[in-house]
């Protein structure tokens, strides 16, 4: 097929059927959003009537570039060929907030000169250059899609990373023959008609349970770093009833079941459409089950304007029986250690069990909190194999492996106070990768990693025979971690050639020394 065929324009009965396809994903669209979609007129002269305010255009980039194979075949010129590349921000006012993103390219060949000048010399809107110098011209719009912000245009619009924007691409014809290319980039909550909040929440790693002995009376203990990467995105807004879309079913129904929950323990008479933008990967280790409720819950909160905090909604949801990292992990972020639980007969808890079957039991008091340091960096490294124990499995496990021997737990709590904890306030990364190494051969974590795939069993060491400080299986895995320098690529390369014959990610990332990020709109 020739490159210009795959850019056709799309007719009414088209575009309603593609906006539905994007709905479905993002929620539903306002009136005036379709309208800025779906327009074949000035977007400049409907954003001015809806703000009732004059657009201003601040010019990001303009340059003369060679058209590439893409641009070429919008463009029906030949690749190569000299094309005005221009970036601008159209907002309210000269210095008003960005309300569209719009990246146009223009061939030079095609310009009179006068038009040139305007174009490339001036912050002015495409639509007012055509008015002022009188070009008769059309619209065909050739595409409507929907992606995450990344992190620039997150910066540009003031939103989250990972939150939808809705663009579109069409052409400007004039004399038979395209003028211009434009894409027009908006986010989904630009122009919205629904009160909605967003919840950006962690994922987190975590390292390993203190004391599953609990001679003294106390079990558990957690001990974890809040990750940037991955994260998880949750959108509530307004509605009857609660519906949820996006991510999988059994994510969907930890969604449901927490916001049925803070609706219920509230007495709100609303509901709330809940929209999973972007979810963690479910039994890696990563902490999805606690993060989603949390996110979840948290959103319809603010959406009627409760507040609560994040040790009370673990408590309204049903999370953090056993560890408390992934609710402090959404409160505060950084490097945390939990108290466990009060064990024993007519106590919090009187059995070893994961968190999934403690429902009803507070998370654990935060003992130790910290930013985590910055100079470290994280490798994150999944295996492509069977995700880690969960529900009836990981109680089995609890139940065959515990109590573990007194021995082990005081070289744990010994291992942890005086080696782990100052290299973390002192910023020692090499004695923080030997405490990190030495947890993975004692207590719980000797029995979690015994479970692993044997190339997961393996990795940790290899992964410090290529220059790790440390390295380690987060929660019941698969997903192992890596303490390095930050860059270190070696390691990773390592890693990568590891996970060959069964596949995997390898990701360096970073600490989040913040808790869950709210947004209202």
């Amino acid at each position: 097929m020739d490159d210009t065929e795959m850019f056709q324009p799309l007719g009414a009965p088209e575009l309603s059927r593609r906006m539905k396809e994007i709905e479905a994903k993002t929620g539903c669209f306002s009136p005036f959003q379709k309208v800025l979609l779906g327009t074949d007129g000035s977007v400049t002269h409907l954003l001015s009537l809806a703000t009732e305010r004059d657009i201003g255009v601040v010019t990001r980039l303009q340059e003369v570039i060679p058209a590439d194979r893409r641009v070429a075949a919008i463009l029906k010129i030949r690749e190569g060929d000299p094309v005005n590349h221009r970036i601008v921000d159209l907002g309210e006012g000269e210095d008003g907030r960005p309300l569209i993103y719009a990246i146009s390219y223009t061939p030079l060949e095609r310009l009179a000169p006068e038009i040139a000048t305007d174009l490339m010399k001036a912050d002015i809107p495409i639509g007012r250059i055509l008015k002022q110098h009188r070009i008769e011209s059309r619209r065909e719009i050739l595409s409507i899609e929907s992606y995450p912000a990344d992190a620039h245009l997150a910066s540009v619009f003031g939103i989250l990373p990972g939150e939808p924007l809705l663009s579109r691409l069409y052409r400007i014809i004039h004399k038979d023959a395209p003028l211009m290319a434009i894409t027009e980039i908006f986010p989904s909550s630009t122009f919205a008609d629904t009160r909605r909040v967003i919840v950006d929440a962690p994922a987190r790693l975590h390292l390993g349970l203190i004391d599953l002995h609990g001679g003294i009376g106390r079990v558990d203990g957690g001990i974890g770093i809040t990750l940037d990467r991955p994260h998880l995105l949750v959108e509530a807004r307004a509605a009857g009833t609660v519906t949820v879309t996006g991510g999988d079913e059994e994510s969907r129904h930890r969604a449901e079941e927490a916001a049925r929950a803070v609706i219920g323990f509230f007495g709100l008479t609303g509901g709330a459409a809940i929209i999973l933008h972007t979810i963690l990967p479910r039994h890696t280790g990563l902490g999805s089950g606690t993060q989603i409720a949390l996110a979840a819950g948290k959103a319809v909160a603010e959406l009627y304007g409760r507040d609560v905090s994040a040790l009370d909604l673990a408590g309204i949801t049903g999370r953090g029986g056993t560890s408390g990292i992934g609710t402090a992990a959404f409160d505060s972020g950084g490097f945390i250690i939990d108290g466990g639980h009060r064990f024993g007969e007519g106590e919090e808890k009187s059995s070893f069990r994961p968190s999934s079957a403690s429902r009803g039991v507070a998370p654990a008091p935060v003992i130790f909190r910290h930013p985590f340091p910055e100079k470290f960096g994280i490798l994150l490294i999944t295996p492509d194999t069977p995700p880690g124990a969960s529900d009836e499995k990981e109680v089995d496990i609890f139940s065959a492996c515990c109590p573990v021997p007194l021995s082990e737990v005081q070289e744990i709590c010994h291992r942890v106070m005086i080696q782990m904890l100052p290299a973390i306030i002192e910023e020692d990364i090499h004695r923080f990768g030997a405490a990190v190494n030495r947890l993975q051969e004692i207590g719980f974590k000797r029995h979690e990693m015994a479970l692993q795939h044997e190339v997961v069993r393996r990795l940790p060491a290899l992964l410090c025979e290529a220059g790790a400080y440390g390295a380690g299986l987060s929660s019941f895995g698969p997903t192992v971690y890596a303490i390095i320098e930050k860059g270190d690529t070696g390691v990773a390369d390592a890693a990568r050639q590891a996970l060959a014959g069964i596949g995997g990610t390898v990701e360096e990332v970073a600490a989040r020394n913040t808790g869950a990020i709210i947004r209202k709109v």
